[in-house]
């Protein structure tokens, strides 16, 4: 009886047939993979200690990297001289300093990502392949391939702690130094020809435009020369030079009025009360610029227009008027260029260096253990899985 039980328990399978997967299947087991594999443990091992040397030999065979580090300090802007623009401008007290403020508004948001875009430039990289000689020590034939490779190895990023870090990869530690400070120094010699600070800015600006007034305030007096020796004329005197003198400033006035609404409207809209005050300003300036240039008198006004003074000394008028606004306008351009320096001067220096690059001891690259221990993981794991495979009906019916 008992023998009949189990022949029933254990059903019987042909060598060489079908039903070794389903009787074996249901047993697979930890046990069972680990009795597998120690039947092939030699075989294990040897993978194992291949893809050791191999490793091995081919970790050590890279050549190692070094990386060093330059740290910076992002540059903060210094706020303009609100109260020196609003007497040089000429503000009137009832638009207050909020409308010079706006001008606080047009500068850098963000200088880091700026500083940034100037360090991965293409100018700054083909100073450090030159001065490196980075073709040569990259073996590249051509400049272009060589800041691509020198890209590669620089990592260039600005942090919420308003520091910039520059890393700079390379086969010599001392070369590797050598390029991360170079970097600052790049900086350093790019900022004296880039005006990245609001200051900055407003002096190139007020530079730029005094240099060109300059020249139209020479032009003018030039003219006024001509007309004294054609007219006989030297100088107006009494009610002429009055209303020339007023002209003049009202002129300059409307320009520094046209200016300050430009830059309103750049961050408001048109219907802005502040914009709506502004503009009846500049049309009450031009009302009065145009009674002055056209003979219309306010009642009960003695003065003489200007179009009533002698023919003779009209010519002599207009081109007098035009040195004095010209005049006026170069005095206004002046104050507003020193006030731009002296906010440039007592801004905080634009680059501070926190940590210098310094040559670096241990290598940063290729992690030889890593590499290692990787490719002996995933030899055996392969040849684990070829194990399995490999196993034949038979083999499985043995164990």
């Amino acid at each position: 009886m008992t023998t009949l039980t189990t022949q029933l328990q254990v059903p019987h399978v042909q060598p060489d047939g079908p039903g070794v997967v389903d009787a074996f299947g249901d047993q697979l087991s930890l046990r069972f993979l680990l009795a597998i594999l120690s039947s092939r443990v030699k075989l294990l091992f040897g993978v194992a200690l291949i893809a050791a040397l191999i490793s091995t030999a081919s970790a050590f065979l890279i050549p190692p990297e070094y990386t060093s580090e330059a740290v910076i300090l992002t540059p903060q802007q210094a706020q303009p001289s609100l109260s020196a623009l609003a007497q040089v401008a000429g503000i009137s007290p009832g638009l207050g300093l909020s409308g010079l403020s706006l001008l606080s508004g047009f500068g850098l948001r963000n200088p880091s990502d700026i500083y940034v875009g100037i360090l991965e430039s293409r100018t700054i990289a083909d100073s450090l392949i030159t001065r490196f000689h980075l073709k040569e020590v990259y073996d590249d034939k051509y400049t272009q391939v060589a800041r691509k490779h020198l890209a590669r190895r620089t990592s260039i990023k600005a942090g919420k702690d308003t520091l910039i870090r520059i890393q700079v990869q390379d086969r010599d530690p001392k070369r590797a130094a050598q390029l991360a400070n170079a970097y600052v120094d790049e900086l350093f010699s790019r900022n004296t020809t880039v005006a990245l600070t609001e200051a900055s800015q407003r002096r190139v600006f007020f530079e730029q435009q005094i240099a060109k007034e300059k020249e139209l305030l020479a032009n003018s007096e030039d003219a006024l020369r001509d007309t004294q020796q054609f007219t006989g004329l030297v100088e107006p005197s009494g009610q002429g030079e009055a209303l020339i003198r007023s002209a003049a400033q009202l002129r300059v006035e409307i320009l520094t009025r046209e200016a300050q609404i430009s830059g309103m409207r750049t961050i408001m809209a048109d219907d802005n009360s502040r914009v709506q005050a502004a503009l009846r300003e500049l049309s009450a300036l031009r009302a009065e610029l145009a009674k002055l240039e056209n003979g219309a008198q306010a009642a009960g006004n003695p003065e003489v227009p200007v179009d009533k003074l002698p023919q003779a000394a009209l010519q002599y008028v207009r081109k007098y008027r035009e040195v004095k606004y010209h005049e006026g306008l170069f005095e206004a351009l002046s104050k507003q260029y020193e006030a731009a320096r002296l906010d440039e001067a007592k801004a905080a220096p634009l680059i501070q260096i926190v940590d210098t690059a310094v040559v670096p001891e241990k290598k940063s690259w290729p992690p030889r253990l890593l590499i290692i221990l990787g490719t002996v993981f995933v030899s055996v794991f392969i040849a684990c899985l070829c194990v399995f495979l490999d196993r034949s009906p038979a083999d499985g019916r043995q164990e």
